[in-house]
């Protein structure tokens, strides 16, 4: 399928913690939005992860390292890397990431941080 939208201003009106919008065999693209105070989660995937930051402003902890992104940041986190990204101020982290190849199931809608929490404890306890 062929996706043809201005990202940007998608990811902006996106209000979901995590959207799969568009899957193919050898990446995915996915839309988020951490709530302010909130964060991603510690995690790793056996895929690499880049994201591309539109709204907010937050910490990113990638390995080892810590850093600030903001509007216009872009983070490559490499396969097996432990990551996570925690909103701060007032305003919404809004990003979109590309998984390489994909990481989500195609349709995947987590309205909040909690649902995307179980979809993962209940796909680990399969």
């Amino acid at each position: 399928m062929f996706f043809e939208k201005d990202i940007f201003k998608r990811t902006k009106r996106g209000a979901y913690f995590r959207e799969e919008i568009s899957t193919h065999h050898h990446t995915q693209l996915v839309l988020m939005s951490v709530n302010p105070g909130d964060d991603i989660g510690e995690e790793s995937h056996d895929v690499d992860q880049v994201l591309i930051f539109v709204e907010g402003r937050g910490k990113a902890i990638v390995g080892d390292e810590t850093f600030k992104v903001k509007k216009g940041s872009l983070v490559v986190v490499p396969a097996g890397a432990v990551h996570n990204f925690i909103a701060q101020g007032r305003k919404p982290l809004k990003l979109f990431t590309l998984y390489s190849p994909p990481e989500e199931p195609v349709g995947t809608i987590h309205k909040t941080k909690q649902e995307a929490v179980a979809a993962e404890a209940a796909h680990h306890s399969d």
